[in-house]
């Protein structure tokens, strides 16, 4: 079976056998593991590498003569393509924590601003004339925000921004991706 990683495993992948007896010669079972991996590099939703994952292995069977490494390595490359999309996967996106200083009488506008670009303010505060904001806002979102944070406080603003975690997308933002992937799957 197929599960996600806890956040604070160490990995991105996981690979447990937990098969008792000789259901799969244990020779066998590097081979399954590389097919997993392998699988693991690219995605079905939108290519990229899929993590945070752990697979166990359960239960399998051989064959004297059919068995081989390459064999256990494409069934278990097909157990994980079918198991894939029924676990319902997702996409995760940085999310940077993001601190904004500028004059108060432009917070209206630039908290507008940040809400557009789907952002979580968790902190407001006073420092003399200045407006503070702490939020998490996506990192997709934050491209051109150096010009639309002077253009907001007629340059009087500034705002550092650094890595926090990744994120769930929303459902829409993955739905896009999803179908601009599949756009340029069938045109190659």
């Amino acid at each position: 079976y197929i599960e996600p990683l806890p956040s604070d495993a160490e990995g991105k992948f996981e690979f447990d056998n937990m098969i008792i007896g000789q259901a799969i010669p244990s020779n066998f079972i590097p081979a399954i593991e590389k097919g997993f991996k392998e699988a693991c590099n690219s995605g079905s939703l939108i290519g990229h590498p899929v993590e945070n994952i752990r697979i166990t292995l359960t239960d399998g069977a051989s064959h004297q003569v059919d068995s081989s490494e390459l064999a256990f390595k494409l069934a278990a490359i097909y157990a994980f393509r079918q198991c894939y999309t029924a676990a319902k996967p997702v996409i995760l996106e940085p999310v940077m924590k993001v601190e904004l200083k500028f004059p108060t009488e432009f917070q209206g506008t630039v908290t507008g601003d940040i809400n557009k670009r789907k952002g979580i303010i968790v902190g407001n505060d006073q420092e003399g004339d200045d407006t503070v904001v702490v939020c998490h806002v996506p990192l997709n979102n934050m491209f051109g925000y150096s010009t639309a944070l002077r253009s907001m406080t007629q340059g009087k603003g500034e705002f550092t921004m650094e890595y926090m975690e990744h994120n769930t997308v929303s459902q829409d933002v993955q739905m896009q991706l999803v179908n601009a992937h599949k756009a340029t799957k069938s045109t190659d």
